[in-house]
């Protein structure tokens, strides 16, 4: 940057760095989305191109900031888990939220013709973004499960609700008045009720799609040097014992000939999309190994 006698103005900054040893989630929301898939003509209650597409940006996004080991998405939203240790822009909050939304917006926008082939942007759609620091693995894994059931939550009323929307015959209404009616007969129902009302209806909740009733995980996966890491500590480990006692004069004088760990190559995708329970499920974490890599 140039030095001038107007260079004082950036004293006016006030960069915040975010809490160090913390975790970082960056939630990415669309902003007036009801409105905006409406007027791109999106399937109700699930439209598999919108799901499709929001996939395909968090995707872009977790290939560009590889500190970022779990994305969950649902809906119009994306919420995104840096590693605790993350340092990507010295963890200063303006950058990474600012550099993160924006990204995500733009990767939506340029994604949007190989989902939507016939049908043009009426005008662009808007992207808000938080970040919240979480201290402890428990309060992170609690913040995924409140976000996947609110997914459950939602997707349950969504179902039943354009259930009744789309078999209502009453040819009198409009499309207005039946969605009206829709809310009129679902306030205070719960989940039972909504249950068996689909059920008159032939539809089993629980036959819907994994990605509809449990929304999308993006899972970072090890890369060759990480895989290599792993593979040597575990190796370590199991055999620590074996070596003392196996271990002879004739062995310690051959020490340098000694089988090095198998290098184990990278031939897994970078990122993968899962549609897992993780409410309350220790199991998820463990079989992802996300404990060790959201160290």
């Amino acid at each position: 940057m140039a030095c001038s006698k107007f260079q004082y103005v950036k004293h006016f900054e006030q960069p915040h760095d975010l809490l160090k040893n913390t975790f970082i989630v960056v939630r990415i929301d669309g902003k007036g989305f009801s409105k905006f898939t409406n007027a791109h003509g999106f399937e109700k209650p699930n439209d598999d191109r919108g799901i499709e597409l929001m996939n395909c940006a968090a995707l872009s996004l977790m290939k560009a900031f590889t500190e970022i080991i779990i994305g969950y998405g649902q809906s119009d939203e994306y919420s995104f888990v840096l590693k605790k240790s993350a340092t990507t822009y010295s963890r200063r909050e303006d950058k990474i939220l600012s550099t993160m939304v924006s990204h995500f917006t733009s990767a939506y926008i340029f994604n949007w013709c190989k989902f939507f082939p016939d049908q043009e942007l009426e005008y662009p759609p808007t992207f808000d973004a938080r970040i919240i620091l979480y201290p402890t693995i428990e309060n992170l894994m609690d913040y995924l499960s409140w976000r996947q059931a609110d997914c459950h939550v939602n997707n349950l009323y969504n179902t039943t609700f354009w259930l009744l929307v789309h078999n209502n015959s009453d040819e009198d209404k409009t499309s207005q008045e039946k969605q009206a009616q829709a809310h009129e007969d679902l306030k205070g129902t719960f989940s039972k009720d909504k249950h068996e009302i689909m059920h008159k209806f032939g539809v089993n909740y629980n036959n819907e799609k994994d990605i509809y009733r449990r929304g999308s995980i993006l899972v970072r996966q090890w890369n060759a040097t990480q895989l290599n890491k792993q593979a040597k500590k575990e190796k370590k480990r199991k055999s620590k014992e074996e070596e003392k006692k196996e271990e002879t004069k004739e062995e310690k004088q051959d020490i340098t000939t000694k089988k090095k760990p198998e290098i184990i190559q990278d031939k897994e995708k970078s990122v993968i999309i899962v549609h897992e329970d993780l409410v309350d499920k220790m199991e998820f974490y463990e079989r992802h190994d996300l404990f060790e890599k959201l160290k």
